[in-house]
């Protein structure tokens, strides 16, 4: 098990609360026809995830999101609240809690259908507010960048950050998103944070590491299980992935970014960041959900 952060100050979350509505698949699937699955719903959202793996490791955090006046957005709020994380933004009325559906296939690799609704609809008001509290930390959920309808909230979180010297983290979230905006735009969008989590698709979608490293500090290499990367300019150090039964892979990117967050804010080297990371991903993809247990 990772070991519980020693954090001064709470983490700001940016990005999207989801109810999940996971099917794990027994199968291919039989297109026009049934394929067998299991299917359970749960609390989702990769901002809702990686602040509640933050909240399990002992990092306080809060989260800036969008839901619904619904049942479903009650019930997400109140799944925060159990797991220990503030929640912190906007109960729309009139609109819908977002919700995933997420299809996972035998390796447990997962594909993702999302509807984010009142998540598209967050606004920079909320995280001004959120963010005059001035957090030790904020980190960026890329989709809230990569949908138009909450990019003016991203950005302000974004610039209300640099203005006040918080160091910020982002997820580039997805690699279909990336390449539909272009990686010349999202660059430019988190120019200057201090880390930037990415997958090896969407790292491809950004035109490579050091195209990366042209814009910000660090670069966090997700390769899931050959490991993860810590790269900047001119060097780079590798960690393996920790040996796990794969059950589940849905939120194990957001636990890796947790870990990661939460060891950096305890003034952990590199190497043991990493370590730190991987041992809640190991975590993560041995259990079905994209959450820690409570």
């Amino acid at each position: 098990a990772a070991s519980r952060a020693d954090v001064a100050g709470d983490v700001l979350v940016v990005g999207d609360l989801l109810v999940d509505v996971v099917a794990v698949v027994h199968g291919p699937l039989q297109r026009g026809s049934d394929t067998p699955a299991q299917v359970r719903v749960s609390g989702g959202g990769s901002a809702a995830n990686t602040a509640c793996w933050l909240a399990a490791v002992g990092a306080p955090a809060r989260l800036v999101a969008a839901v619904g006046d619904d049942a479903a957005g009650a019930t997400a709020r109140a799944e925060l609240a159990a797991a220990g994380v503030t929640f912190v933004g906007e109960i729309r009325p009139g609109d819908a809690t977002g919700t995933c559906v997420v299809l996972v296939d035998p390796t447990g690799e997962r594909t993702m259908l999302p509807d984010r609704a009142a998540n598209d609809r967050l606004g920079p008001p909320a995280v001004e507010a959120a963010l005059a509290d001035r957090p030790a930390w904020l980190h960026l959920s890329g989709y809230t960048l990569l949908d138009t309808g909450s990019r003016p909230a991203a950005l302000t979180a974004l610039a209300s950050a640099r203005a006040v010297g918080v160091p910020v983290s982002v997820d580039a979230s997805s690699a279909a998103p990336l390449r539909a905006v272009g990686a010349d735009a999202f660059l430019s969008w988190v120019d200057g944070v201090r880390v930037l989590f990415a997958n090896d698709d969407e790292l491809d979608a950004l035109g490579g590491v050091e195209a990366c490293l042209g814009r910000v500090e660090v670069v966090v290499a997700k390769h899931g299980p050959a490991g993860v990367s810590w790269c900047i300019a001119h060097a780079r150090h590798d960690e393996p992935a920790l040996p796990a039964e794969v059950v589940d892979t849905v939120g194990a990117g957001d636990a890796l970014d947790a870990g990661v967050i939460a060891a950096l804010l305890a003034d952990a080297t590199p190497a043991e960041a990493l370590r730190a990371g991987t041992a809640l991903a190991a975590q993560a993809v041995a259990r079905r959900g994209a959450r820690p247990p409570r």
